[in-house]
């Protein structure tokens, strides 16, 4: 089952200005970029439901050239319900008790299905008296074009653009598309394998569709990259060693385990969570584990 909270948040949480320019380019021109801080994980109590409720990401902002403050808070909504703007407005009512400071509520609408756009506003009205309306910026992945986002020079963009409106015969391209992208970013290894992982995660693909995205990964010149073998680690090379013959194909594998497993400590050494590893490299959870567990006996 994927955890596409923790997804979400390790995605936005490491690049978080590069979110805000891409979504929210007014309110990044207000901020100093020096003051970003991430406030530690709020969990509220629902009394109606009876379960415990986690804030995705709070960060702490200062304006520019001033000495006052604002919180961004960042959710990751990644099924649709009936009375989510009312839960958003509870989050909103406690934070803004608890801080007392102003509030730019946003939310990431990432489920594939419905299509129709999600309500962002709740309100409490009577005849002669407007109690309430409480609005927030939502980003519903589904009702963007992936095609709008190619010339992004933005990692938040390589990532998302997986979970945008693509048609099926389209997803083989999307994934090429995002590669090309992560490619000219020229990012660190970490950051870099972060962001294909979370792209493998929500565009695998099948057997005919990796043979679409290799040609076309190749018509785009991409094969003679420097770092695509390493971002293809955990996309493809699995499936181009399967027709491959046996003997050479399990030489092979033995030196794939060997690159995934070096990719895999550079990102532990980064501190990224195991499962994010795991999907990244297509190791094991046991065999990452063990691996962490060396680099600790080391330090």
């Amino acid at each position: 089952m994927i955890d596409h909270d923790r997804l979400f948040k390790e995605l936005i949480s490491t690049f978080f200005v590069e979110f805000l320019e891409l979504f929210l380019p007014e309110v990044v021109k207000q901020i100093d970029r020096n003051s970003i801080q991430f406030l530690p994980q709020e969990v509220f109590n629902d009394v109606t439901s009876g379960e415990k409720k986690e804030i995705d990401l709070l960060a702490q902002v200062r304006y520019q050239q001033q000495d006052t403050y604002f919180l961004i808070h960042v959710e990751n909504q990644s099924y649709s319900q009936s009375e989510f703007a009312k839960r958003m407005f509870k989050y909103f009512a406690r934070l803004y008790e608890k801080y007392d400071l102003p509030i730019y509520p946003v939310v990431i609408f990432s489920f594939d299905e419905p299509k129709r756009p999600e309500a962002s506003n709740h309100a409490v009205k009577f005849t002669d008296l407007n109690v309430l309306d409480f609005n927030f910026k939502a980003i519903q992945l589904n009702q963007l074009s992936w095609r709008d986002y190619l010339t992004q020079q933005n990692p938040v963009a390589a990532a998302l653009m997986a979970k945008m409106s693509i048609p099926i015969s389209e997803r083989p391209q999307v994934k090429a598309e995002c590669l090309r992208l992560l490619i000219t970013l020229k990012l660190d290894p970490a950051r870099m394998q972060l962001i294909s992982g979370f792209v493998d995660v929500y565009l695998r693909l099948n057997a005919q569709e990796n043979q679409v995205f290799q040609t076309t990964a190749d018509r785009m010149g991409l094969l003679q990259e420097e770092k695509y073998m390493e971002i293809v680690t955990s996309w493809e090379l699995e499936g181009r060693q399967k027709g491959r013959q046996e003997g050479r194909q399990e030489g092979r594998q033995e030196g794939r385990q060997e690159a995934q497993e070096e990719i895999a400590r550079n990102l532990l050494r980064e501190c990224l969570a195991v499962e994010l590893v795991v999907r990244a490299t297509g190791l094991t959870v046991e065999r990452v584990r063990e691996l962490q567990a060396h680099l600790e006996e080391e330090q």
